[in-house]
């Protein structure tokens, strides 16, 4: 069972056992999921929708068939999310991972996020295990698309553009259900889980696989994994849960190595 500590109201003293590891890593594998973006204030992908969107479940609007069926209403629900993205900002965790980062020259950053606010915070080279909210490509011949402007209102409906080179509808950059992850991605994402000495996971419950399945690889290497999360999870199997908000414990951790 992994050790808890209770950071919500600042990180307290840690174990030398756990500072000596992050202090003593040499390659750092970091995870990150929708915990991370809603400390920006983006809405998790389960929330509750609002507004034109209020009667739809996310999830009939997240596969192509419901593409196919009425391309106009799935394109015009993502250019809504891209939208909320594009007007929130990095938070510190964002900022504390990237200059993580710049003093750890061996840190590779995956996450299950859409948006771009870790490259808004300085992050390079992230891995975007589910997509991108500003990587727009054509639904039929897969050409990569600029992102079109976005409309006046989240509220209102508009066509996906079309692709210049075969005419076929502009669809958004992200992993569907029933979609296979991007193959480099998850080939680069599973290489550091099974060469780190340390894994972050933060800010996801641990539950979408492939996903999931990196810190567990990271383990079983010998790694050491630490969960950053506001709730517990029952069934994480790692070494450290610390419970608080990303963007409190990140920079405080920081601060401390």
């Amino acid at each position: 069972m992994p050790e808890s500590l209770d950071c919500r109201s600042g990180l307290p003293t840690l174990p030398g056992s756990l500072l000596e590891d992050l202090r003593a890593a040499d390659e750092i594998l970091v995870l990150t999921g929708a915990g991370v973006s809603a400390e920006s204030g983006i809405a998790t992908f389960r929330e509750a929708l609002t507004g034109l969107w209020a009667r739809f479940d996310p999830a009939q609007l997240a596969t192509a068939e419901a593409f196919r069926e009425d391309p106009t209403r799935v394109w015009s629900w993502y250019e809504w999310r891209r939208a909320q993205v594009l007007v929130a900002q990095p938070n510190p965790a964002h900022r504390a991972l990237a200059t993580w980062a710049e003093r750890h020259g061996r840190l590779r950053l995956v996450t299950q996020n859409v948006d771009d606010l870790h490259e808004r915070a300085g992050s390079r080279d992230v891995i975007h295990l589910h997509g991108s909210l500003h990587a727009s490509r054509c639904f039929d011949c897969a050409r990569p698309l600029a992102s079109p402007p976005l409309p006046e209102t989240g509220d209102s409906l508009v066509a996906p553009p079309r692709c210049a080179a075969c005419d076929g509808l502009a669809r958004p950059g992200v992993v569907w259900f029933g979609e296979s992850l991007p193959a480099e991605a998850l080939a680069t994402a599973w290489a550091l889980a099974e060469r780190c000495d340390l894994c972050l996971v933060i800010g996801t419950s641990g539950l979408v696989q492939p996903a999931a399945s990196l810190p567990v690889v990271a383990r079983q290497q010998g790694a050491t994994v630490v969960r950053i999360d506001p709730q517990p999870a029952a069934d994480f199997n790692g070494d450290w849960q610390l419970l608080g908000a990303a963007g409190v414990i990140l920079p405080a951790l920081l601060g401390r190595l």
